[in-house]
């Protein structure tokens, strides 16, 4: 066997219907158009979201809420995380470089540092910001709190 007699499985493979060509392949006449109306014209497309003149999905469906375009959305850490990082990779300052390397942040997030668990090490915490919470609890362990 070689890419020269490939050939698909048995039955895999139709041929297409042959539309408009005659009253004796069954599909001739209308070709399977139906009569008359804007369906079977050529050149028909009918409007995305189109109901049939009933009134369509998109505009029976109330609107409401809105986006707030000053939003700031931040990539959230806790501190176990950092402790879990601080003792694998024996490092003292955590920044969002740190952060990234690591898999925890994209390079394009804002990263805040909350405070669910417990720090023990002595960590420098570089973040663009923090909870009240894990601002206690990094200076509790001795460590420095920098907000960038």
């Amino acid at each position: 066997m070689d890419l020269s007699n490939l050939k698909p499985a048995k039955g895999s493979i139709k041929s297409d219907k042959r539309i408009g060509r005659g009253q004796g392949t069954g599909r001739g006449g209308t070709s399977t158009r139906g009569h008359k109306g804007a369906k079977s014209r050529s050149g028909y497309s009918r409007k995305f979201g189109f109901e049939g003149g009933q009134m369509p999905l998109q505009r029976r469906v109330p609107k409401f809420g809105f986006k707030n375009i000053n939003r700031v959305e931040y990539r959230a850490i806790n501190i176990e995380v950092l402790q879990v990082l601080a003792d694998k990779s024996d490092v003292t300052v955590i920044d969002p470089e740190f952060l990234i390397d690591a898999g925890m942040a994209g390079k394009n997030d804002r990263v805040k540092i909350l405070g669910n668990g417990t720090l023990t090490s002595k960590l420098e915490v570089k973040a663009h910001a923090f909870s009240k919470s894990a601002v206690e609890a990094i200076e509790a362990s001795q460590g420095t709190v920098v907000k960038l």
